[in-house]
Parts: C-alpha cells; sequence; structure tokens
C-alpha cells in the first residue's frame, strides 16, 4: 500500500544509469569507457561519485547499476563497493523508457509501493547532503501522492542545450523543505529566443533528467501508453534476471522516457534541486570545474602556455604546449589528440564518422 505518514521515508531503490557512450568527450571517452567511467574532475570517476553520492538512502541491495554488456567489467571495476549482483547489463541498447521499466521492475518485484530513484551516472552534482535531502523529499512526495516526480534545475542562463519543465502551482513544501511544484508540461531544448524567454518569465526550469517514482506507478503509466514495458515489468522474474533480459530485453521499444512516459503521465510534481548541478555535455563545460590560469586556460595535467587565452587544455600524460592561440580544446590520450576551436565542440560527436575503428 502506498505511503500514509507524508513524513516517512519509503522504501527506496535507487538505479544509476551508467550505460551512455559519452561520444562528445571523445578522445578520452570510448565505446569500453565513455565519459561517467572517466576520471574528468578527480581521482573518482564519475560513476564511482554517483553511487558514492546515494550513501545512507538505501540498503545496498536496493541500489542498482544498469549498465551494458560492453561496459559491465570496467563498470565491476570501478565499483568494488557494490555487490556484483547490483550491476545488471542491459543485453541491448533501448534507449532510457526500457531502462526505466528495468529499474521499475527491480523494485516492484520487492514491493509495488517501492519508489525507484532514476539517477544519472555522468553529471556533476555538488554538495551531497542537500542533494540526499532533496532525494528523500522527493521519495516521500512520490510514495504519497501517487505522481511521478522530477528534479527540476533553476535555469542560470538561457541555455539551448537542456530540455525545459514549465512549471504551474507551488505545492507545500515537503518534509526536510524541499520546494515542490506541479508540472504543466515538458518542453524540448530551445533555440536562443526562447530560451531567453523561458529565463525572463520564471516560470520554467531545466530538466536534470532525475526521476523518482513508485512502481506500480510507473507499471499504471506504461498499462496505459507502452503496454510492452508493462509486461516486461510484471512478467520480470524472481533471482537472477540475465537470462529474462536477454530473451525479453532487446525487444522492447526504442524510445526516451520523456517520449513515452513523461509527456503522457497523468500527475508530474517537480522537486527543486537545491544543489549545484551539471550534465557536463561536452568539453566547454569542463572548464568550469578545472582550475584556470590568469589567461584563464583551463588545465588537467600539464601545460605550458605563451600569449595563449581562453583554452581548454586536458592532458593523461604528456606536457602540452600553447603558444599564441586561443579559444582551442586541446585533448591528449595518449593514443590520439584533439585539437578543436571551442565554438565546435558539439561537432566532435560527428568528428567520429570519419575516424578508423581502432580510435572510437
Amino acid at each position: 500500500m502506498p505511503q500514509t505518514d507524508p513524513n516517512a521515508l519509503p522504501p527506496l531503490f535507487p538505479c544509476v544509469m551508467a550505460g551512455g557512450s559519452g561520444e562528445r568527450f571523445w578522445p578520452l571517452s570510448r565505446a569500453a569507457t565513455p565519459k561517467h567511467l572517466l576520471k574528468l574532475f578527480s581521482d573518482r570517476t564519475l560513476l564511482e561519485e554517483a553511487v558514492l553520492r546515494l550513501e545512507g538512502l538505501a540498503p545496498a541491495n536496493q541500489t542498482f547499476v544498469l549498465t551494458n554488456a560492453a561496459q559491465v567489467d570496467a563498470t565491476r571495476r570501478a565499483l568494488p563497493m557494490l555487490p556484483e549482483g547490483q550491476i545488471i547489463a542491459e543485453p541491448a541498447k533501448r534507449d532510457t523508457a526500457p531502462a526505466a521499466a528495468l529499474a521499475t521492475a527491480l523494485a516492484y518485484r520487492n514491493d509495488p509501493a517501492a519508489v525507484v530513484a532514476v539517477l544519472p551516472a555522468d553529471h556533476v552534482v555538488g554538495e551531497p547532503e542537500t542533494f540526499r535531502r532533496n532525494l528523500r523529499d522527493a521519495a516521500r512526495a512520490a510514495s504519497a501522492t501517487g505522481a511521478i516526480i522530477t528534479l527540476a534545475v533553476t535555469p542560470a542562463w538561457a541555455c539551448t542545450a537542456f530540455g525545459y519543465l514549465e512549471l504551474a502551482e507551488e505545492l507545500p513544501a515537503a518534509a526536510e523543505g524541499t520546494p515542490l511544484r506541479s508540472v504543466r508540461r515538458f518542453v524540448e531544448k530551445p533555440d536562443d529566443a526562447t530560451a531567453a524567454t523561458y529565463l525572463a518569465s520564471g516560470k520554467y526550469a531545466w530538466n536534470a533528467g532525475m526521476f523518482l517514482w513508485r512502481a506500480d506507478t510507473y507499471l499504471a503509466e506504461a498499462e496505459r501508453s507502452q503496454p510492452e514495458l508493462a509486461a516486461f515489468i510484471r512478467d520480470f522474474p524472481p533471482g537472477d534476471p540475465a537470462p529474462y533480459l536477454a530473451g525479453r530485453f532487446p525487444s522492447l521499444p526504442k524510445i526516451s522516457v520523456d517520449y513515452a512516459i513523461m509527456e503522457k503521465a497523468s500527475r508530474v510534481i517537480a522537486a527543486r534541486a537545491e544543489f549545484p548541478w551539471d550534465d557536463v555535455g561536452s568539453w566547454n563545460a569542463v572548464r568550469d570545474h578545472i582550475p584556470a590560469d590568469a589567461a584563464r586556460n583551463a588545465v588537467r595535467g600539464t601545460a605550458f602556455a605563451l600569449d595563449a587565452a581562453d583554452n581548454i587544455v586536458f592532458s593523461t600524460g604528456r606536457p602540452v604546449a600553447l603558444c599564441g592561440v586561443e579559444n582551442l580544446i586541446v585533448v591528449d590520450a595518449g593514443d590520439a589528440v584533439l585539437v578543436c576551436h571551442r565554438d565546435r565542440d558539439q561537432d566532435v560527436k560527428k568528428l567520429l564518422a570519419r575516424l578508423p575503428g581502432a580510435l572510437k
């Protein structure tokens, strides 16, 4: 049965989504070592940071990492603190709605009223205790209301790289103070003028891609709009799911959770993310998280600069020397080097099509 005490923390099943490719971070990011398995900002991978900040929210046997077959070994090496059975390999790439259905099935077979938290593995999140407080409040709201909860980030600028949430009326704050608002609709990535309008209105928030729902809520929504996903959840077996996944998962519809569920959901509530957040979607975003010199050269590794400014340098070994250049991205991965103008960082993904397979 759903929680009746709004202050109680319901059974929580955090699921970290770690199956992405992170192609915009080539040459460091490769098929077997995507963005979330890189140590971009510290001695820990982004995935390890994502799992560690969940500490205290749920028992280890209720915390899962969902990855794919190509990355499962590297994922296990990155997470020695997590029991092997908590790392689940998807046998095929089927986008985020089937992954969310898998997360839901893992919780549903234990308790249909348990709350599932679907969380990306490759974001940068500050103030871990604030993050945990917001997540606890979001879990309470999901349990008490039967709504889908999305973490909403207050926009800092008119960004065109994120999806947005159009917010509606304010709701009573959650037990630990997290502000809640109804969501009127999900909005696709806007153009510059539209993003500026969203920012000025104060009625929109960035969609952080962090969602919470009761397992039976997702099942009910899937019954209405994605019956194949609903059947997958209902039929999910006890014990080792690998044989079931091998037979059923590859045939699930390839569709995002936003299109499949969120945009059609009967009720969505936004919990304000009060922690610092960045999805770090390209090399340009890295400069906000690594030290810069007086000429605004952001460097991780060893670099020397003469009359060079506003560059981003990332080296895993060899020193990089810059002379008389501006607004470049230089990444030395040992076996490959990227030199890219900062205005073209979104095109790194397109560049991969021209590379031999050994470098992808």
